[in-house]
């Protein structure tokens, strides 16, 4: 088993199977996505980590999207066609993705899988 299996299987059911979703999407996305654990959550990286999963409780799971574990200067701003409207933007570089559970996630699948087709050709 890996750190994000141990992870998942100690948290509460609900946010679990959220978690086990979002997990499976995002490392489905492209062959090349990793996962581990950075900044004591689920994270996910291609060259850098680039997607980090926000629990907190009582609350709907977040995806973090960023550009790496710190910021790249003169960084382009990332163009991402996101017509569902997912995408809360944080800075020019960061995004949050809310979902309320393991049937959001299905319901966002494909909105949420094309941002992060477009996402990780992107990163530095």
């Amino acid at each position: 088993m890996s750190d994000v299996d141990d992870y998942v299987a100690a948290l509460d059911p609900g946010p679990r199977e959220t978690v086990e979703a979002l997990r499976a999407l995002i490392l489905a996305a492209d062959p090349a996505i990793r996962e581990g654990i950075k900044w004591n959550a689920p994270s996910f990286a291609v060259r850098d980590w680039f997607a980090t999963l926000n629990l907190r409780p009582a609350a709907p799971v977040r995806v973090v999207l960023h550009t790496g574990a710190k910021a790249v200067p003169g960084h382009p701003d990332l163009a991402v066609d996101d017509p569902e409207g997912l995408l809360a933007w944080q800075g020019k570089d960061r995004a949050l993705v809310a979902f309320a559970d393991a049937a959001d996630v299905e319901a966002k699948r494909a909105a949420f899988t094309s941002i992060l087709e477009q996402w990780v050709p992107q990163l530095p």
